[in-house]
């Protein structure tokens, strides 16, 4: 496996479809030089790269001009969106470290009991209320810290199930002998877990920000794997964040002071800009999106 001056024990695994996607420019294309390049560096064979770009053709995902280092790949459809979580979220998770989302105390809770023959449905309908942050009590019923009900329902009508949901709120929760809210949390939410994936994060970022501050100025290939790396683990921290108001959480919360490091390096990264002026990443234009103002460059 290929080493750099980096190091190799912090850096998150990057599926090769993936790598794909996220170098996809603002012009729409992927430079077959800097796939083959990046991939390198990231431990990745010729022989993956080859196999991947392969299957996403044939998926109708891109098309391919010419053969090998030369080719050029077209993304049928922007699909950069595949490597970075929504950025409505990232917006509210940064709205929530500065403080401007307080929590008004409620509870959120969600039930449906949706027959074996609608498994598909119900299958669904579940894997998007945890995707929206919601814990499970029992068999069938959620709940959250965050107003999500009109995601929750609009997914329902999308299944046809809405004659199954049941929506209601709450500020007095009970499981068990548990009240208080911040034991609720810690009961329901595998908070432990959540902080050590920030805490990665912290550290992954820390580690770049020393790297772009300390020089030379990168490569136009280290640019591109720096900005891959942290936007695979910027997304492994937090799309299994349940994003609870910090009112809930421990304090210290990682969470906010990886965010900060990962906005701050993403600035780095932004400008320090390739000599050579080649197309941006449409990562770029996707982070600068959901990031704070002041911290999007």
């Amino acid at each position: 496996m290929n080493t750099s001056t980096s190091g190799r024990a912090d850096k998150p695994e990057i599926p090769t479809r993936l790598l794909v996607h996220a170098l996809v420019r603002e012009d729409g294309t992927v430079d077959a030089s800097d796939l083959y390049t990046v991939a390198g560096v990231l431990g990745m064979t010729d022989q993956q790269v080859r196999l991947c770009v392969k299957r996403l053709v044939t998926e109708g995902r891109f098309t391919q001009e010419g053969r090998g280092r030369k080719a050029t790949l077209r993304a049928i459809a922007d699909v950069t969106g595949s490597l970075a979580p929504d950025a409505a979220y990232v917006r509210h998770a940064y709205r929530q470290d500065a403080g401007l989302a307080p929590w008004d105390g409620t509870w959120h809770l969600f039930a449906f009991a949706i027959p074996e023959s609608r498994r598909t449905a119900r299958d669904t309908l579940r894997e998007n209320l945890l995707h929206l942050g919601a814990a499970p009590i029992q068999s069938g019923l959620y709940v959250t810290a965050n107003p999500v009900t009109g995601l929750v329902e609009a997914q329902a009508r999308h299944l046809g199930v809405t004659d199954t949901l049941t929506c209601l709120t709450t500020t007095e929760l009970r499981i068990g002998g548990i009240t208080d809210p911040r034991d609720l949390a810690a009961a329901l939410w595998p908070l432990q877990e959540i902080a050590a994936r920030h805490e990665r994060l912290a550290a992954f970022a820390e580690s770049r920000l020393t790297r772009l501050a300390e020089g030379p100025e990168p490569s136009g290939t280290e640019r591109l794997t720096m900005a891959v790396e942290l936007a695979a683990q910027f997304t492994a921290a937090m799309d299994p964040d349940p994003l609870l108001p910090p009112e809930l959480l421990p304090k210290p919360w990682p969470g906010s002071h990886a965010r900060r490091l990962t906005a701050d390096c993403w600035r780095r990264l932004r400008q320090t800009r390739p000599a050579d002026h080649t197309p941006t990443l449409r990562l770029f234009a996707l982070y600068a999106d959901a990031l704070p103002p002041g911290d999007s460059g």
